[in-house]
């Protein structure tokens, strides 16, 4: 089925991606998976190639673009390339827009530039080690101190944990506000009592650094308040949406790459002297993954243009991140199994993709939170 929603820009841009993707990330990537972390290097070189801050203003070094079919395919051949541990998308499409709406112009002009050269990596500090899904649960505690807010507490599985020079940390200012009494609190490299813990040991996406971070009597500057004093949770819904449709667009991208190589691997590989593609199990497997991708890839489409046109809403964002994440799962457990024992080797991409893609379906929220979110809007 041929897609619509590109334009020749669009074409054009990806053939840049791809390009950047050959010379500055694959190869390079075997060594950043076994380092743990991505080369400070590659993200200078993203910056330099214009692949960061799409959606900041040009005033700041940005792409100055609001059309999100520019991320769209950056998440498409990030994926395709099966290089997921570089965290672009979560820098451009999750903690981008967090700047470019709340951040007044001090902070801008403050962060921004380095946000887009590539000289300042970000991250978004939410998840506590009791606290994931449940806001109310955070004890990250950020405390008014008249010229500074004195920072407690500690996270967990925060991505670009090590790398990060700049962290959005979710912390309570107002102790009996429940979900409605955080703020977002920006916390640079280099402060006083800002401490990382281990670099996270995960069973797939290993060059993505995973951290733990701690904040022991942290001062933080009164400027460095991200949006409105307990005014996080409204920031963190509002932008939501956008993070859980580049999710799902990773998703789709992933289980079409997947049925790709499993196509070309079945009609290559034989047993009992003909090729696996004669059975008509193996057969129906691909039509059936091939017509779950295919109307997949419709919706996924249409939430994309409607997420550009400022339409899309968290329902159906909820409904995109759920059911293309879950899909890359089961197709990249059906593809698997179609490789046989080649499938369990750490060499074949098919393996390497099984491991990488099983958090899609956990971080930006749950797939059950995502089924919660969509329940609740029908049966309101």
């Amino acid at each position: 089925m041929q897609r619509q929603i590109f334009t020749e820009e669009h074409d054009a841009f990806r053939a840049t991606v791809r390009a950047f993707l050959d010379k500055e990330v694959l190869p390079y990537y075997e060594q950043w998976e076994k380092d743990g972390i991505v080369s400070r290097d590659a993200w200078l070189a993203a910056g330099r190639q214009g692949l960061l801050g799409l959606a900041v203003p040009e005033e700041y070094g940005g792409g100055g673009t609001t059309d999100f079919r520019y991320s769209a395919v950056l998440a498409e051949e990030f994926t395709r390339a099966g290089v997921p541990g570089f965290a672009v998308g979560l820098h451009n499409d999750i903690i981008g827009p967090y700047l470019t709406s709340l951040a007044t112009e001090e902070q801008k002009r403050r962060w921004l530039p380095g946000f887009c050269s590539g000289e300042t990596v970000t991250a978004i500090a939410m998840t506590e080690p009791g606290a994931g899904s449940d806001l109310q649960a955070i004890r990250t505690t950020a405390e008014d101190k008249g010229d500074h807010w004195l920072l407690n507490g500690s996270k967990t599985f925060i991505s670009n944990g090590i790398l990060a020079d700049l962290v959005i940390v979710v912390a309570r200012t107002t102790p009996e506000g429940g979900a409605k009494g955080l703020s977002l609190i920006v916390v640079e490299r280099g402060a006083e009592g800002f401490e990382r813990g281990r670099n996270l040991d995960k069973i797939g996406q290993k060059s993505q650094d995973t951290a733990e971070l701690f904040f022991h009597d942290v001062r933080v500057p009164k400027e460095n308040l991200l949006g409105e004093r307990d005014g996080a949770f409204l920031h963190l819904m509002t932008n939501l949406a956008q993070e859980r449709v580049a999710i799902a667009v990773a998703g789709i991208a992933a289980a079409e790459h997947l049925l790709e190589i499993t196509t070309r691997y079945v009609k290559e590989r034989e047993a009992f002297g003909r090729p696996l593609a004669k059975l008509q199990h193996i057969r129906f497997e691909i039509a059936e993954m091939a017509t779950e991708c295919a109307v997949t890839r419709t919706f996924l489409d249409r939430c994309v243009v409607d997420h550009t046109e400022g339409t899309l809403d968290a329902v159906h964002a909820s409904m995109a991140k759920w059911w293309a994440t879950e899909l890359q799962k089961r197709v990249a457990d059906r593809c698997l199994q179609l490789h046989g024992g080649y499938g369990y080797m750490a060499e074949y991409p098919v393996a390497r993709a099984f491991t990488d893609g099983r958090v899609q379906t956990i971080y930006g929220g749950t797939t059950e939170i995502m089924k919660e979110i969509i329940g609740r809007s029908l049966l309101a």
